[in-house]
């Protein structure tokens, strides 16, 4: 199964890359919400390290909806869903390629947004450099297994195009909330006390939505148009 979610992964990225849609959109809007955040930055002064993790979060989550809605709108367009249900590939190899092409896509989006956020937001990493990776790809995960679960449920009907986002961002409020104070800590100079309890919250909603997607996904990806 794992060699059918890397070619399913594969041709994902390939189809993504060279459209160019949902990667260079995902990067556009976060860093014009990074840069748009920055202009209430007070003259002469910074924008809190809390504010910063915020802000670089909602960058992410809105680049995530942007992402997903392309990589399962490339299917339904050229009504390639039914074609890979009918063939011998499982369906959770569907739901773990899109979501390693979707780990993929959005992990380069924010090695876009982190120098953006230095630049503009004016901050410094002075918490250690394994807290900042560690909460990034760990949020990651959970932004993505979200994602693709959801991102199949969102499509096969125009009326069901904007549905991802409305429903993505209650559910993405305890990881954004952690990425947002561990970042929030890595940015500030003063502590990096009570991580742990954070890092816990993020592997635990890892848990929790990677077994979810993996009892859902085949009912939400074959569900009736």
């Amino acid at each position: 199964m794992l060699k059918r979610s890397f070619v399913i992964a594969g041709k994902d990225l390939k189809l993504s890359v060279s459209g160019g849609q949902g990667l260079v959109q995902a990067v556009l809007l976060g860093l014009l919400l990074i840069f748009l955040f920055s202009l209430s930055k007070p003259l002469g002064g910074t924008i809190s390290p809390q504010a910063a993790g915020a802000i670089f979060w909602l960058a992410s989550a809105f680049g995530l909806v942007l992402v997903f809605n392309d990589l399962f709108s490339i299917e339904e367009m050229n009504g390639a869903r039914i074609g890979i249900l009918s063939s011998p590939a499982p369906v959770h190899a569907v739901w773990i390629g899109k979501g390693a092409a979707g780990f993929t896509l959005l992990f380069v989006s924010q090695l876009v947004f982190l120098p953006a956020t230095a630049a503009f937001l004016g901050q410094t990493v002075h918490g250690p450099w394994w807290l900042l990776i560690v909460t990034l790809l760990g949020a990651d995960v959970g932004l993505v297994v979200i994602g693709a679960l959801l991102g199949a449920l969102s499509q096969g009907q125009a009326a069901r195009e904007s549905l991802l986002s409305v429903i993505v961002f209650p559910l993405l409020l305890p990881v954004l909330l952690a990425g947002i104070t561990l970042f929030g800590l890595c940015f500030s100079p003063e502590h990096t006390m009570g991580y742990d309890k954070w890092l816990g919250l993020i592997f635990a909603f890892d848990c929790l939505f990677a077994g979810a997607g993996l009892f859902l996904f085949p009912f939400v990806y074959s569900g009736e148009e």
